[in-house]
Formats: C-alpha cells, structure tokens, sequence
C-alpha cells in the first residue's frame, strides 16, 4: 500500500507556510443532517479554497453491500480532482466546521494512494481565529484541469464485512457512544454495533475547539478501546458510512500508533444485512 509520508496528517494554521510545495486549501464541509455544505461554501471560505463535494467526488453510488457512502470508482475521484484543478505533487489541505472529522474522508483518500495531504487542525474556527475577517465568497476558478491521476483503491487499506468477524481483525467503531449502544439511529435501520467492536467515538479526540487533543490523550483513548501499539495493524475502522472513520485512522497515524484499515460500508452496510449478528449496549 502506498503510504504519503512527505507531510503530516494534521497541520495547524501557522504550519501552513512551511509546507514544502503548493497548497491547494480544500473545503469539505457536510452534514449528516442534509444541510448544504456548498452553500456553506458559498457563505465563507478560506481564501483560494475550492469546494470538494463529497457527494459528487468523494462517494461513489449507494448500494446494499457498499453503504451510504462507498469509495467512488477511481476514474470519478480523479476527474474531481482534476476538475478542481488538483495535481498529483500538490499538497491538499482540507478542512470542514467539525474538528476536521469529514475533511478527513478526503485525506485519507488522498494519502492512501499516494499523494501528499493534511487535515487542517481545528478547521474553518483556527483559520478566522488566526485571519479574522478573511474569509471569502469568491469562488476561485482552476487555471487550467489539473494533472491528477487515476489509481487504484489498494486492497490492503481497505476490509469487507466478512473480514471482521476474523480474529486478526480488530473492528472499532468512529461513532459517538449512544448510537454504537443501540439509541435509535437517526439514518440506519437497525441500531447496534458490529459484535466484538470496540468504541473511539473519532470526536472524542477533540477538545471543545475541535482541535486534536494533546498525543498522549489521544494514545489513552484509542487504549481504553483496547488499540495499543501491538494491535493496530488489526484495525478495521468503521463508522456510519466510512467518513469519520477515516478520521480515527489518521489519528491513529498522528499519534504514531500506526496504520489500520477502512471498513467503508460501515452501520449503513453491516446493519442493513439482517443476516449478520448485531450487538446493543457499550463496549465490553
């Protein structure tokens, strides 16, 4: 698996300028709740940012088995980000207004196939609090497609339903505790978790400004998860729909734990297939 080591998965407001190559600023705003995140865009955004719509680029079309949001086929991924003027050597950094846990979903799709990529820490609330009043309606227009390639999703970054129930799998959960407890979920059918997983709900490695946590906090939450160093090659992280999972997985790497693996059907793929057990209640 190709791993992009070049920049950090996390970089605050004032590591900006020392980034060694041209920084494309990536708004990713988007809500679970169907509000808009273009118009969200459209009301304010960091100078020179574009818009990526993660459900026109970032997601491929729903299905049974796939979930809500399943990876799109290489060929869309690469001609949004071509059509946002993105290239292969340019460093993206993307950012959203929730502590970064959907800007995430864009890094790491960028990181795993070998581009370089960062979430912005804190997002659009660091950036006013660093610039006020600059932020920006203006919408900027590529000067030309950009040269972004396609490759492939690797099959080593990623599992499958059937995988987690194996005991070299470690599955663990992005969601916040009372929909992995069973509280009536708000989007999937059938409330639960995957039986065995453990529970880091992905926010809870934020402080109340949405900026990460300090490291060692953040290693003694993934701990009281059960995710320690040994076991972090196990790691089948999962959320809702393999968004904010993704955030777990690049602060497992922030906090030098290691690298796991994306379950990107996630509830809305596993809970939807009454054939396979379900649990209720917190983790054990």
């Amino acid at each position: 698996m190709e791993r992009c080591v070049q920049v950090p998965a996390f970089v605050r407001v004032e590591e900006l300028e020392a980034l060694p190559g041209p920084v494309v600023p990536a708004d990713v705003r988007w809500y679970l709740d169907g509000r808009s995140g273009r118009a969200a865009y459209e009301g304010g955004h960091l100078p020179g940012a574009v818009f990526a719509d993660l459900d026109r680029w970032l997601t491929g079309p729903p299905t049974p088995t796939g979930g809500r949001n399943p990876l799109p086929a290489p060929e869309l991924f690469a001609e949004g980000m071509r059509t946002l003027g993105i290239d292969d050597d340019d460093i993206v950094v993307a950012y959203d207004d929730q502590g970064g846990v959907i800007a995430a979903r864009l890094v790491w799709m960028l990181r795993v196939t070998g581009r370089r990529a960062a979430v912005l820490d804190g997002g659009l609330d660091a950036w006013t609090e660093a610039h006020p009043g600059s932020l920006t309606a203006d919408e900027p227009l590529p000067a030309r497609e950009g040269d972004f390639s396609v490759r492939p999703w690797p099959a080593d970054a990623l599992v499958e339903a059937d995988d987690l129930a194996e005991p070299d799998v470690l599955p663990v959960d992005a969601r916040n505790r009372d929909r992995f407890a069973g509280a009536q979920d708000p989007v999937d059918p059938r409330p639960g978790h995957v039986p065995g997983a453990a529970n880091v709900p992905c926010r809870e490695n934020l402080d109340g400004l949405g900026r990460l946590l300090p490291l060692q906090a953040i290693r003694d939450n993934f701990a009281a998860g059960g995710v320690v160093p040994g076991n972090v090659s196990k790691v089948a992280s999962y959320c809702g729909s393999g968004v904010t999972a993704c955030h777990n997985l690049l602060t497992l790497e922030h906090a030098g734990l290691g690298s796991g693996r994306l379950y990107v059907g996630g509830w809305s793929a596993y809970g939807r297939d009454e054939a396979r057990p379900v649990e209720t209640g917190p983790a054990r």
